[in-house]
């Protein structure tokens, strides 16, 4: 704190003290409210200027503001604002006493009779005041104190007392959480449960966090994606449908759509491939948008985007030669390579060394010439088998995959596959990937053995489909930085 803070603090110090010697406890236990600011407004909409109800109630909330010395506060909730008329006539000589040692940004409960000012203010005549919660420290200045943008993520409580736009972010999300959740369940899928603490970090292909259990004396990883024992589940019979709404957890750089802790809906269904996740994806995601936009036209920075389904299908190959001119389906891995680099060239990406394979080079072509083009819906698919260790074979192009990745705006907001089932064919990715580990590839997946035992137990036909709650939020919300729409953000310890 500033000098300037440290006095203001200073002077809530001595109204606290005073409050005490007034025999006020600043911070009760409770305060049994009747009803909150929104309760209000909509019973008394039709009430008209200047009459009052006889209606006693007691409501409770923040001080935002203080007009005419006291003769009026502006007392906000969680469901909005209602005004308080503190008269001499009205209030108890305690009541005026405290009224005297308040603060804007202190939590107070008031009780009295709602009215309706000549000017057409709903408001409550205030009998009584308690205080519920002295604050110590000012709130920011309103139009300028949170200007600061790391401020916000960092002192998150602050943001949301100051900024509705903020508030209204996260509620948004719970919304889609809760409109995911809301499709699953009628449809059967059951919700579980998976570690977050792995032996082996698998999954996905990333570089995990690691930590130490003490007890067992062992290093355990944080979880990079439930996917495997997900599907352990499956093999055990649990459930033909299975989801988990998960935090999982990833060792990478910060930006504007990537945060270390993430959330993710992630499912599995069996019997089925990856072009019923397609259909699956669509609705999951066109539901959440109705749930918090009540449309499926919405804009994203600027850009009109159109949800309404089915989206198109694309091949990442087809997509590739269309910006390109190159047609990788025609090239072996050594001039997919070459073709590759030299559109990297005067890029900030690094060449592909020989130990690349062919996807690689595909995958590269892709996101240098390719994925931040596709701002309307689309599934991208005809993935490279190589970067796809978890995923079937495509069954007419064994160099390709069973999987579909789905981009909006640019961004990848779901991944799916037709899920690998032969214990066989895994276990060789596996060795294949335990390779590109051993030449360097730190997010090269580890050979996980118990799964392989699992899958020699038999895992159904499924297809596996999995979303970036995160991403879906910030499109659903306009919201420019994934920061935005997680409550407390990874940052840098200042």
């Amino acid at each position: 704190m500033n000098d300037g803070d440290d006095s203001l603090r200073s002077i809530r110090l001595n109204k606290l003290g005073a409050l005490e010697a007034l025999g006020v406890d600043p911070y009760p236990y409770e305060f049994a409210r009747s009803d909150e600011a929104a309760d209000l407004g909509r019973r008394h909409a039709a009430l008209p200027a200047g009459a009052e109800t006889g209606e006693r109630v007691r409501v409770a909330g923040r001080i935002r503001a203080i007009r005419n010395s006291g003769l009026f506060l502006d007392l906000h909730d969680a469901s909005g604002k209602i005004q308080i008329f503190c008269h001499r006539d009205g209030l108890d000589p305690q009541g005026l006493a405290i009224l005297k040692l308040l603060d804007i940004g202190d939590l107070i409960g008031v009780e009295g009779v709602v009215r309706r000012t000549p000017r057409g203010e709903l408001t409550v005549n205030a009998a009584r005041l308690a205080v519920l919660a002295k604050t110590l420290r000012p709130l920011p200045e309103k139009y300028h104190g949170l200007a600061d943008v790391e401020l916000r993520y960092r002192q998150r409580y602050l943001d949301l007392i100051m900024n509705p736009e903020s508030r209204a972010t996260l509620r948004r999300r719970s919304l889609v959480v809760a409109a995911l959740r809301s499709q699953l369940l009628p449809r059967c899928f059951l919700e579980v449960e998976t570690p977050m603490l792995h032996a082996i970090p698998g999954g996905a292909s990333a570089k995990p966090f690691i930590t130490h259990h003490n007890a067992l004396d062992i290093d355990l990883y944080l979880r990079i994606a439930p996917e495997l024992h997900l599907k352990r589940l499956l093999v055990g019979g649990l459930a033909d449908k299975v989801f988990e709404i998960n935090r999982c957890f990833r060792n990478e750089g910060l930006s504007p759509r990537h945060n270390p802790e993430f959330t993710s809906l992630e499912l599995y269904e069996a019997y089925v491939d990856y072009r019923a996740m397609m259909r699956l994806a669509e609705e999951l995601i066109t539901a959440a948008a109705q749930a918090v936009r009540g449309s499926l036209r919405i804009e994203y920075g600027g850009a009109a985007l159109d949800l309404s389904p089915p989206w198109p299908r694309r091949s990442m190959a087809e997509l590739v030669e269309e910006a390109t001119g190159i047609d990788f389906l025609k090239l072996d891995a050594p001039a997919a390579r070459d073709a590759a680099n030299a559109l990297a060239a005067n890029t900030s990406d690094r060449p592909l060394g020989d130990e690349a394979g062919w996807g690689h080079a595909l995958e590269l072509a892709f996101a240098l010439r390719v994925e931040d083009r596709l701002i309307q819906p689309v599934h991208v698919t005809g993935f490279p088998r190589d970067i796809s260790p978890l995923a079937k074979a495509d069954r007419n192009d064994p160099r390709l995959a069973e999987r579909f990745e789905t981009y909006i705006y640019g961004w990848e907001l779901a991944n799916a596959f037709s899920e690998l089932t032969d214990p066989r064919d895994q276990a060789a990715r596996f060795e294949a990937q335990m390779r590109a580990r051993a030449a360097g590839d730190e997010e090269a997946q580890p050979f996980d053995e118990d799964y392989v035992a699992a899958l020699e137990y038999g895992l159904p036909p499924c297809g596996g489909l999995g979303i970036g709650i995160d991403r879906l939020v910030m499109l659903l919300t306009d919201s420019p930085s994934i920061r935005d729409v997680i409550a407390f953000p990874t940052l840098r310890p200042r």
